[in-house]
C-alpha cells in the first residue's frame, strides 16, 4: 500500500478513530495527536507490509501512542494504570467498524465547532479532526500559510482543554441551539469550495466535496433536523453545476452560457430528495436557499427559470435570515423577473446604507444593471471598481472583460 492508500483510509476513518480515542482517553488534543502519529507510522510501514485490517491497525497503533503519551505524564499515573490494564485487549470492533456511524462522531463535530472557539479555528479544527485533512491541505484550501493553520489548530485544542469541554454530546436542547454553529462551519467550508474568495481558481471542488461528505454524515447522525437536510440539499444542488461552471482552462462560464447537459443529474436528485426531507417541517434559511438552487436546477434555461418564485423565496429568506447578501441576490432575481430599474433601486439602498463595504459584489451587480439600462459609462466604472475589489483572479478577469466590452 502506498501513500495514496494510507490517505484514503485516513480520510474515511479519521473521524471515527479520533472520536473513539477521545472517549477512550478523555483528552481531545491527545487523541488527535496520537491519531496523527499512527498515520505517520502507517506511511512508513504499510508500503513494506500492508495490514489486513487498515482501520483496525490505525486504531490499535493510535491507542498505543496515546498510552505511551499518558505514561510520560507523571501526573496521570492513575489514569495510565487504568488504560494499561485495558491495553492488552484487542481493539474493540465497534471502534473501527467501517459501517458504523455513531454519536462519537457527532460529539466530535460539536467539539470542533464549540462556541469557545473563533470561527476560523472551528473551520480548521473541523477539517482536521472530522474531515481528516492535513494542515497543508487546509492551508491550500484557504490560501493561508501552513504555520497559520497549525497555530489555529493548536490554539483550538488548548482552548478546548482549558475550557474543560467534555467529550460528550450536549443535551438535546443545547444541541439544537448549537447545531446552527455546526451548520455554519460546514456552510463556510462549502462556500469557499464553490466560489473561492481569492486565488487563481474559481472552484476548489475538493473542499466543497469534503463539506458535502461532512453534511451527509451529520444528516445521518441527526435525521430529524430539517435544516441539516436543507444544508445538504443546498450543497448537492450547487455542486451539481460544478462540471459546467468552468472551461477546460479554468475560466468561469456564466450561468446563461452553461451547458446544462453537463450538470450532475445524480447530485440534483440527491439534492431534491434532501430538500423534500427538509420541507417536511417547513424550510429554514438553508432549506430556502436549497429551494432557490432547486428552482435553477429544474429549469431548462435562464429564460425559462421561474424568477417570480425565486423572488418570493428570497423575500422569505430575508425575513428569517436578513442580510445584505440576501438583499443583493433578491435584486438580481427582481431584475430577471421585473426588469433592471426596480432592481437598481434595491441595490442603491444597499449602497446608501453602506451595507457591504469593500465587497466586489455590490458594484458587480450594480454594473450589470446599469449596463442593461444602457448607462454604459457608469456601468463600466462600476465593473472596474468591482474588479479592483475582487481577490479571485478568475472572477476579476471576467469583470474586466465585461467592462472593456462597454467601450
Amino acid at each position: 500500500m502506498g501513500t495514496a492508500d494510507v490517505e484514503a483510509v485516513w480520510r474515511i476513518e479519521s473521524a471515527r478513530i479520533v472520536a473513539a480515542l477521545t472517549r477512550f482517553t478523555g483528552d481531545f488534543g491527545l487523541a488527535e495527536d496520537a491519531a496523527q502519529e499512527a498515520v505517520a507510522e502507517a506511511l512508513a510501514s504499510w508500503p513494506l507490509a500492508a495490514p489486513a485490517n487498515p482501520a483496525g491497525w490505525l486504531m490499535a497503533t493510535a491507542r498505543r501512542r496515546a498510552i505511551d503519551a499518558i505514561r510520560r505524564r507523571t501526573a496521570l499515573q492513575d489514569r495510565y494504570a487504568l488504560l494499561a490494564a485495558d491495553s492488552a485487549a484487542p481493539p474493540v470492533d465497534e471502534d473501527v467498524d467501517p459501517d458504523r456511524i455513531d454519536d462519537d462522531v457527532l460529539a466530535l463535530m460539536f467539539i470542533s465547532c464549540h462556541p469557545v472557539l473563533s470561527p476560523g479555528a472551528r473551520v480548521a479544527l473541523t477539517l482536521r479532526v472530522v474531515g481528516g485533512l492535513t494542515s497543508e491541505e487546509i492551508a491550500r484550501a484557504f490560501l493561508v500559510p501552513v504555520p497559520t493553520v497549525q497555530a489555529r489548530i493548536t490554539r483550538a485544542k488548548k482552548t478546548i482543554a482549558a475550557a474543560g469541554v467534555p467529550f460528550a454530546l450536549p443535551p438535546a436542547a443545547e444541541r439544537r441551539e448549537r447545531l446552527g454553529g455546526v451548520l455554519s462551519v460546514l456552510y463556510v467550508i462549502f462556500t469557499e469550495g464553490s466560489t473561492a474568495t481569492s486565488g487563481d481558481r474559481l472552484l476548489r471542488p475538493g473542499v466543497a466535496y469534503e463539506a458535502i461528505r461532512l453534511a451527509r454524515t451529520l444528516a445521518a447522525l441527526q435525521p430529524d433536523e430539517p435544516e441539516v437536510h436543507g444544508l445538504l440539499a443546498l450543497c448537492e444542488l450547487t455542486a451539481a453545476r460544478f462540471p459546467a461552471r468552468t472551461a477546460p482552462d479554468g475560466s468561469p462560464i456564466l450561468l446563461e452560457d452553461q451547458d446544462r447537459r453537463r450538470w450532475d443529474i445524480s447530485a440534483i436528485h440527491r439534492g431534491l430528495d434532501a430538500l423534500a426531507r427538509a420541507s417536511a417541517r417547513g424550510l429554514g434559511p438553508y432549506g430556502l436557499q436549497a429551494a432557490i438552487a432547486a428552482t435553477h436546477a429544474e429549469a431548462p434555461s435562464v429564460e425559462a427559470t421561474d424568477w417570480d418564485r425565486i423572488v418570493v423565496l428570497y423575500e422569505a429568506l430575508g425575513r428569517v435570515a436578513p442580510s445584505p447578501v440576501v438583499e443583493l441576490n433578491r435584486a438580481v432575481a427582481v431584475a430577471m423577473a421585473c426588469g433592471p430599474e426596480q432592481a437598481l433601486a434595491i441595490v442603491d439602498e444597499l449602497v446608501a446604507a453602506d451595507r457591504l463595504p469593500g465587497s466586489h459584489l455590490v458594484p458587480t451587480v450594480r454594473g450589470e444593471l446599469l449596463a442593461r439600462l444602457g448607462r454604459r459609462p457608469e456601468a463600466r466604472a462600476e465593473l472596474e471598481l468591482a474588479a479592483r475589489l475582487c481577490a479571485n483572479q478568475r472572477e476579476r478577469s471576467v469583470l474586466l472583460r465585461k467592462a472593456a466590452a462597454l467601450g
